[in-house]
């Protein structure tokens, strides 16, 4: 068998390299025109990457786990994202440093609420908030080199050891996974409000990442074979599933986005409900029901049918709906405290996001030429090219 190898087009090459100069640019230019907004565009775009990769991980552990072999004949999609988490921990580590200049209760002098609320104030102590996400990259960091490293060891000698290898470090990093992320996104997103809370924070953000995740997984797929080096590997019957993983992801985030909503709208609960009154005030409004023509109602109404499940052309376009839909879902939980009672966009937005983009790409493409584009030592390999629903 012929081992794929890859080779972004030069002109596409450049392209993400001038987004990432832009992106580079633009934040240096904001930090002294307009830090607040700086800021507030180094934060959302530095979640939507570390996002991105994490559902990478997050989705080779859940199919090593489930004994899964329909994918792997596209797994190196979702390494190469997983592969670039270290690139996008530099954003991170940058919202870190200027923590004290984006969240309020850095300088707020600890005080959340008087006594009742002393674990908010221990919790939120700008150490101890560094040090927690330290911990986090770290771990998420450590857990997808050990899975890469493992998967590209059995290339050479097709050993079935290596797959159980990575069933144990996939299962620990699930674990994991869903108590520093659910920790990381109530740390980094909803304490930019530390008054306010909501209990199903933690699984809306798994499901924004999950969902913008598959989207990303999906186009890349699909790239990679118009390009060539899946052509032959990647069917129809793994773009269907690919359709239907995202249809029933994006049912699942407007569940859990309807769940959200709906329970603090019931108890009307002043602490909680001022979340949702900033967001549906004003010219926010609009921006409110976006977010869920993006995220659910366009890809659930288009992906009703199979043929566009088996669309290359639909999926990318769908994905592409759904990744817009993830930074318009971001951009309303972040910038409200930023911005003040109307939304704004403008170049500071545009600029930092492309940067994000050029930056994740870049990643990318640098694992995916670290290794051959399919796992041609997998023993589940042949599963997977006779795959079908």
């Amino acid at each position: 068998m012929t081992i794929p190898e890859f080779q972004p087009p030069a002109p596409i090459l450049r392209l993400v390299k001038v987004l990432a100069g832009l992106g580079a640019a633009t934040l240096a230019a904001g930090l002294f025109l307009a830090p607040e907004r700086a800021w507030m565009n180094l934060l959302l775009a530095a979640f939507y990457l570390i996002g991105l990769c994490l559902a990478g991980v997050l989705f080779i552990a859940i199919q090593y786990v489930s004994g899964a072999g329909w994918y792997v004949a596209f797994r190196r999609v979702p390494e190469a994202m997983a592969g670039a988490l270290p690139v996008a921990a530099l954003p991170v580590l940058l919202v870190l440093v200027a923590s004290a200049s984006i969240y309020p209760w850095a300088h707020a002098g600890g005080e959340h609420g008087g006594a009742a609320f002393w674990f908010k104030d221990v919790w939120l102590s700008p150490l101890f908030f560094v040090v927690r996400a330290l911990i986090y990259l770290v771990v998420w960091i450590a857990f997808a080199t050990a899975i890469l490293r493992t998967s590209r060891s059995q290339d050479s000698d097709g050993d079935l050891s290596h797959t159980r290898r990575n069933v144990r470090l996939s299962a620990a990093f699930l674990v994991v996974f869903g108590i520093t992320f659910w920790l990381a996104s109530y740390d980094w997103l909803m304490s930019l409000e530390p008054e306010w809370y909501s209990t199903v924070f933690g699984v809306y953000q798994f499901s924004g990442v999950i969902l913008s995740g598959l989207a990303m997984i999906t186009i890349l797929a699909v790239w990679l074979y118009r390009l060539g080096p899946l052509r032959g590997f990647l069917t129809a019957e793994h773009l269907h599933d690919l359709g239907k993983l995202l249809f029933a992801f994006s049912t699942f985030w407007m569940y859990i986005w309807f769940c959200q909503f709906m329970l603090i709208w019931y108890a009307d609960i002043p602490e909680e409900t001022s979340h949702f009154i900033t967001r549906l005030a004003g010219f926010w409004q609009p921006v409110f029901w976006l977010n869920i023509l993006l995220n659910w109602a366009v890809p659930f109404l288009v992906l009703l049918h199979i043929p566009a499940k088996r669309s290359p052309g639909m999926l990318l376009k769908i994905s592409w709906v759904i990744l817009v839909g993830r930074w318009v879902d971001l951009y309303l939980m972040i910038a409200p405290p930023f911005v003040g009672e109307n939304p704004v966009f403008g170049v500071w937005e545009v600029g930092i996001a492309a940067g994000a983009a050029g930056l994740f790409f870049l990643a990318v493409f640098r694992t995916l030429r670290h290794a051959p584009v399919v796992p041609v030592g997998d023993p589940y390999l042949e599963e997977s090219l006779s795959y079908h629903n």
